[in-house]
């Protein structure tokens, strides 16, 4: 399927010479990770990032710029891989990287071959049922679960997470919750204190980013697309637990 396209205009002046005004306007409204690739002689193409997506953009020798993909006779593609290259996988390493940074609970071995995150709110019945679907994975050694804590759901959400995350021991604390969820879970905190608080806002503002509106909100390495990161918004399917969590 074609890809939409987008016209806008040129502006007239631009700072920086190497690239078009159009890309430059574009950038300020938020286009990133913008490299420029070969096209033929009537454009200049330029693979980039709007929002979380990675496009295709072709500027015209009129100035002006289309957003959308190249296809060839036969309906193919022409672009896919060189948009991958380009500016899929910088995204991808960026959101793990952020992904890292963020505050999360480990569930499993640190030296687990494979590393999923999921924001998870204490609360979530499908983040419960996707925490005892990957126990064989994580028993085993072979996938470390990184826990995004948020608090979304209910209103003693923030203070169970905050139970959790303030816990000597979080990881015992998301077990307890997750071992104990039909029961009610984990003994709410009394309050949530600032720097949770600061925690959980981060992380809420992350899992939005990110463009997730739920939980569980997972995220993995695809071992078949160059290691990209994959989303899977609530839980899995059983093939697609089975291709997010590898062999066992």
């Amino acid at each position: 399927m074609l890809a939409a396209l987008l016209t806008l205009a040129p502006v007239a002046q631009a700072a920086d010479k190497a690239l078009p005004p159009i890309i430059q306007t574009m950038q300020q409204q938020g286009l990133a990770h913008v490299r420029e690739f070969k096209a033929g002689a009537d454009v200049r193409a330029f693979a980039a990032v709007a929002g979380q997506q990675p496009i295709a953009i072709y500027v015209t020798p009129d100035g002006n710029a289309i957003v959308g993909s190249r296809i060839d006779a036969k309906g193919r593609n022409l672009d896919a891989e060189k948009v991958d290259e380009l500016a899929a996988q910088p995204m991808s390493d960026a959101i793990w990287k952020q992904l890292a940074s963020a505050t999360w609970v480990p569930d499993g071995k640190a030296s687990a071959p494979r590393i999923v995150y999921a924001f998870s709110d204490p609360n979530c019945p499908y983040c419960n049922r996707f925490w005892e679907a990957a126990r064989p994975w994580v028993d085993a050694g072979k996938v470390q679960l990184r826990h995004v804590m948020v608090g979304v759901i209910r209103e003693n959400s923030s203070t169970k997470a905050a139970a959790i995350l303030s816990a000597k021991d979080p990881t015992a604390a998301l077990a307890s919750n997750e071992h104990n969820f039909q029961a009610g879970g984990i003994k709410p905190a009394p309050n949530v204190p600032a720097d949770v608080r600061k925690q959980l806002d981060a992380n809420q503002a992350l899992m939005a980013e990110l463009g997730f509106q739920g939980t569980p909100g997972i995220l993995y390495k695809d071992k078949d697309k160059d290691g990209l990161v994959q989303r899977v918004n609530g839980m899995p399917r059983p093939d697609v637990l089975a291709g997010m969590l590898g062999p066992l």
